[in-house]
């Protein structure tokens, strides 16, 4: 073999093993800038941007995914929200979506319809704490309340992630219980949404929740979190400012999952920039702190 040919073939090899790491490397860390999303930044921003600004703003700070939330004022500018995001690339993955099946909600699927997207549907619930004689009636009664929006969903292509809230609906072994079930039946596009700022209760069993609810989970929004933090008017921290965050990301990066990675504002007096942006330095800070202790 001619040494310019071997020398070639050398280095084509040499790209292979390369490009093989580097995507084994990318596959290990669910913090991959490619699948942060942007959450809770259209009434959470003390600028009230419309959408053509929103979307200036998440380019600038090279984020392009959105979950969608909203309020009544923003229900007349549907279209052109999602519009403006098609227009500069930006993913619309996921939308906060009414309880019921109600004139909304079958709005927000028309829009999604007519537009030809498929993002998530982020449904949440209610509910007193129940004992375990009333766990399977209430399981039963939000299979009842869910199936019609799941259906409706399954018809766009679109996906269904139960988002953990509070009260009994937010518990994560409540909602293991109803997506176990919804599977079961035959729902194949229900998971669901985990959110740090919603489970301050859960920081002291998360080790052992976490490896249970994995396979069903379709996103993690992240928070900075600190042991009741809750309750003492510290629930909604930046990323790094707590010092509970890294072990609860460290639990779900040792646990191989990957999925969307929500970066929050949640705040209607910050500006939504400042917010992502302190967020998305914190979550760069930490990510750096998991790859330098594997």
């Amino acid at each position: 073999m001619r040494p310019p040919l071997r020398i070639a073939l050398v280095f084509v090899a040499t790209l292979f093993v390369w490009a093989a790491a580097l995507a084994a490397a990318l596959a290990a860390d669910p913090w991959n800038r490619a699948d942060v999303v942007a959450w809770c930044i259209v009434p959470y921003d003390a600028q009230k941007r419309d959408s053509a600004a929103r979307a200036e703003m998440l380019n600038r700070l090279g984020i392009r995914r959105l979950a969608y939330d909203w309020r009544a004022e923003h229900v007349a500018s549907f279209d052109t929200e999602v519009a403006t995001m098609q227009q500069h690339r930006i993913e619309i993955v996921a939308w906060w979506f009414p309880t019921t099946l109600n004139k909304d909600a079958r709005l927000i699927l028309d829009v999604i319809a007519r537009h030809g997207i498929h993002p998530q549907l982020w449904v949440t619930g209610g509910g007193a704490p129940t004992t375990a004689a009333e766990k399977q009636l209430r399981i039963e009664t939000e299979i009842a309340r869910l199936r019609p929006i799941i259906d409706a969903a399954a018809k766009l292509g679109c996906q269904v992630g139960l988002y953990n809230h509070g009260s009994w609906f937010g518990e994560p072994e409540n909602q293991l219980a109803l997506v176990t079930r919804l599977k079961r039946d035959g729902c194949t596009n229900v998971g669901l949404v985990y959110n740090f700022h919603h489970g301050h209760d859960h920081l002291a069993r998360f080790a052992a929740v976490w490896p249970q609810i994995q396979p069903h989970v379709f996103a993690v929004n992240l928070n900075g979190m600190i042991d009741g933090g809750d309750k003492q008017d510290k629930k909604l921290l930046y990323l790094g400012e707590g010092d509970r965050e890294l072990g609860l990301m460290r639990t779900i990066q040792t646990s191989g999952w990957r999925g969307l990675v929500g970066v929050l504002n949640h705040r209607t007096d910050v500006d939504a920039e400042v917010g992502l942006k302190k967020n998305l330095d914190g979550l760069e800070r930490l990510a750096t702190q998991l790859k330098a202790s594997r």
